[in-house]
């Protein structure tokens, strides 16, 4: 394998990661931003705390259901790094 390669692939496999490592926490709060923000531009209420806490509920909610999903990805991917140093610096 070449060095630019190497380093392409290393490239696509992090985006990759962390596409897979984002869109279960922001996928979910983005919705929630928007169906919240049609509810308070139908409502004419414009109160800080009323988009912060869904969010923040719907964040702690996906982090503990996806968060090992996550956590798994991310390591996977730290493992591979480590087991491609040898090639690569040849």
């Amino acid at each position: 394998m070449d060095h630019s390669d190497a380093f392409v692939s290393i490239t696509q496999e992090a985006l990759r990661v962390l596409a897979m490592a984002t869109a279960p926490i922001l996928i979910p709060a983005l919705l929630v931003g928007l169906l919240l923000g049609m509810v308070q531009a139908a409502t004419s209420i414009n109160e800080a705390t009323l988009s912060f806490v869904p969010k923040l509920l719907i964040l702690c909610l996906c982090l503990a259901v996806f968060g090992s999903m996550i956590g798994s990805a991310i390591g996977g991917f730290t493992l591979n790094i480590f087991e491609m140093i040898p090639m690569v610096v040849r």
